[in-house]
């Protein structure tokens, strides 16, 4: 099984291998020592000990690059702080040597070659970590919102530096070689024209620009106090450079100190505007908080423009696009708006982002919701090194998706994140805005158009029921939504002799309702024929057959109640089986007898499926018709209101009558579903015989 190798394990690997070339580079020059006051030669080429100290700066150089890559921060106060530590402990270390080397200066300790190699060794070790580390973050502070142009600029400067480590194998003489003035002239130059990018100053508060002067000015007079310790003249020259024999360290000197003295007098400078830039930045977000409640007046494709445009141009995007979904039926395709980028290029972008194995995902502040953080991809091998991608939220959802890409590996930082949120986030709100004013005129529209078909559903259920002497009757219904599509109706066909329906339409809302008010032409056209219940049925199949739809069928049950013979004839289409309560047995149970719904079966097959069955009832007997919301109702917990309930409920309810036992079941109803909202309609007809 093979091990992957992270950043953090080549971390360790350089510090553990420059640790030891220390360590040997302090031998020898004990060694050296040694040989030179025994007279003897160790036989060591001279290139060896400056090999060895060239690489102990090679590996020192790239762990502390491996570091300071691995730090994502934006806190330029928290980068400072680092050199800053690292200059007080080397400074600290240096002191206590120099004060070690006063406490012994009047014992034979203090003229003791070795110990002085050694203590030069532990203070040139402690100087150099401290240059470089301050080398690696002063870069990071260059290349803050770097453009292409200044990363070219840093990578060869970067480049001379580097290879200025090995100038001491060459054997010149610094202050005779023509090579180095040259080199060093170069690298001065460069390091003045690199020292004038500051910013990152620009994102300082007033607190932190103080913080900031302090600790770089500390750092400054580390610079200065390491040279004076370390590089001290010669006596027989007035030359301060001729000891110095090394034009890597001399380089990092200069840089350093050139790059500490700008930022101080670049933040000194404004100081005085900070309080003016803050107050700016202030006004700014008040502005956009004002702005969520001020309607725009750009249509979508402006406001959509208008944020791709200035995305780009706030990061200094090289291309970028827009995916946006207009919830359009019949398409699952994205509108796509791009900019400095061709659909072929776009296609090869979206397979490398899904194949990038380097993605960071930047939590977005002002949600919880997942879908709505910001992804950030980083390519290896691509004309464009990364990718971020913001989601528009519009109406707290994700209506689309912004891309915006860079030729730079790490384009895109934390206050250019911050602006394009800022941006999306207005224009989300502007487009909120502009759909919720069509949605406010669409919903008006709606209201109207549902409260006239609330109207007219609510005048096709009869007000009063046809009854005689003989029984109560009593009927009650409720919808989820405005408007509902169960039937129920009377019809008195004789002084003795009357017709009671119920019905149940499939789907919900208009067009269930509109399907209702065809059944109920149907059933005040046929009942006055004194039809046999299956007759009925049959014919008002045929009748739906060539108006519903083909989706949509009605499950009905048909009752022919016979006062005088005290009997009742019913069929039932496919709907729920009748409660019927039985006095003399004080039981209740269901009258379960076959039937197909109507509009399932559009042929003459119909009629085999519909049966006539017939009943006789005695005083007290009750006759319970509902529709499936009643028996399927569930609660929280997903148990179904069911069967045996409800012949509970009317068994124990049996001695009241039909509007008591019709109020009993609802209010047993709405305390099982637990008072929540009505998934179905709920319908029922009680009846009670006399």
């Amino acid at each position: 099984m093979k091990t992957k190798l992270t950043k953090k394990f080549y971390m360790r690997i350089s510090l553990v291998v420059a640790l030891l070339l220390w360590l040997i580079m302090t031998l020898l020059d004990v060694l050296q020592v040694l040989a030179f006051r025994s007279d003897v030669d160790l036989g060591i080429s001279p290139v060896v000990p400056v090999l060895i100290m060239d690489f102990f700066f090679v590996f020192l150089v790239l762990y502390y690059r491996l570091r300071i890559t691995k730090l994502e921060s934006t806190d330029f106060i928290d980068y400072l702080w680092r050199v800053f530590a690292i200059g007080l402990v080397a400074t600290l270390v240096s002191v206590a040597i120099g004060l070690f080397n006063s406490s012994i200066a009047d014992s034979a300790l203090a003229k003791n070659p070795f110990l002085e190699e050694v203590l030069f060794s532990i203070r040139f070790g402690m100087v150099s970590v401290f240059l470089i580390s301050t080398f690696t973050v002063w870069k990071k502070l260059i290349l803050y919102q770097k453009s292409k142009r200044l990363v070219l600029w840093w990578n060869v400067f970067e480049g001379i530096v580097l290879l200025s480590i090995f100038f001491d194998l060459t054997g010149a003489e610094l202050q005779t070689s023509d090579l180095f003035k040259v080199l060093f002239g170069i690298i001065t130059l460069m390091a003045l024209i690199l020292s004038a990018n500051l910013k990152w100053v620009a994102y300082l508060n007033f607190k932190q620009k103080w913080k900031s002067i302090l600790l770089i000015l500390l750092i400054t007079i580390y610079l200065g106090y390491f040279f004076a310790s370390i590089y001290v003249p010669g006596e027989d020259t007035m030359d301060n450079l001729k000891s110095i024999d090394n034009l890597f360290v001399i380089s990092l000197f200069v840089f350093l100190l050139f790059y500490s003295i700008f930022s101080l007098l670049v933040i000194l400078f404004n100081l005085p505007t900070s309080s003016v830039f803050e107050k700016k930045m202030e006004e700014a977000i008040n502005f956009q908080r004002l702005s969520q409640s001020i309607q725009q007046g750009e249509n979508e494709n402006q406001i959509f423009d208008i944020l791709l445009t200035s995305s780009m141009s706030a990061v200094y995007a090289d291309a970028g696009w827009l995916e946006i979904d207009r919830n359009k039926q019949g398409t699952e395709e994205l509108e796509v708006r791009r900019k400095n980028l061709s659909p072929t290029n776009r296609l090869e972008v979206i397979e490398q982002i899904k194949t990038s194995k380097q993605k960071s995902v930047l939590k977005n502040p002002l949600s919880k919701a997942t879908e709505q953080d910001q992804t950030l991809v980083v390519f290896k091998k691509s004309n464009f090194r990364s990718v971020l991608i913001v989601p528009l939220v519009i109406q707290e959802k994700v209506a689309g998706h912004m891309y915006l890409l860079n030729e730079l590996s790490d384009g895109f930082n934390k206050e250019m994140i911050n602006i394009i949120n800022t941006f999306a986030s207005q224009a989300s709100i502007s487009i909120e805005n502009f759909r919720l004013l069509g949605e406010a005129l669409e919903n008006e529209r709606y209201k109207k158009e549902l409260n006239i078909a609330k109207k007219v559903q609510r005048a096709l259920l009869p007000e009063n029921l046809d009854h005689d002497s003989c029984f109560q009757i009593h009927a009650y219904t409720q919808a989820p939504d405005e408007v509902g599509g169960d039937y129920y109706d009377t019809f008195k066909l004789s002084d003795h002799k009357f017709v009671v329906v119920i019905g149940d339409v499939s789907g919900k809302g208009t067009s269930a309702a509109f399907h209702m008010s065809q059944m109920k032409g149907i059933f005040q056209s046929l009942v006055q024929l004194d039809l046999a219940p299956d007759e009925f049925l049959v014919k008002a199949n045929k009748a739906l057959s060539g108006c519903l739809e083909k989706t949509s069928f009605i499950t009905l049950s048909y009752f022919v109640i016979d006062t005088e013979r005290r009997s009742v004839e019913y069929s039932r289409a496919g709907h729920c089986p009748t409660l019927f309560y039985s006095s003399q047995n004080a039981s209740a149970e269901f009258l379960e007898n076959k039937g197909l719904g109507l509009g399932i079966l559009r042929n003459d097959s119909f009629k085999n499926y519909v049966f006539v069955n017939k009943i006789t009832f005695q005083k007290d007997d009750i006759i319970v018709l509902y529709t499936d919301g009643i028996s399927e109702a569930s609660n929280h917990s997903g148990e179904e209101f069911g069967y045996e309930r409800m012949k509970k409920i009317l068994t124990d309810n049996a001695k009241y009558d039909a509007v008591s036992i019709q109020k009993t079941f609802i209010k047993k109803l709405f305390e099982f579903c637990e008072d929540k909202n009505l998934n179905d309609d709920y319908t029922m007809v009680v009846i009670k015989f006399k």
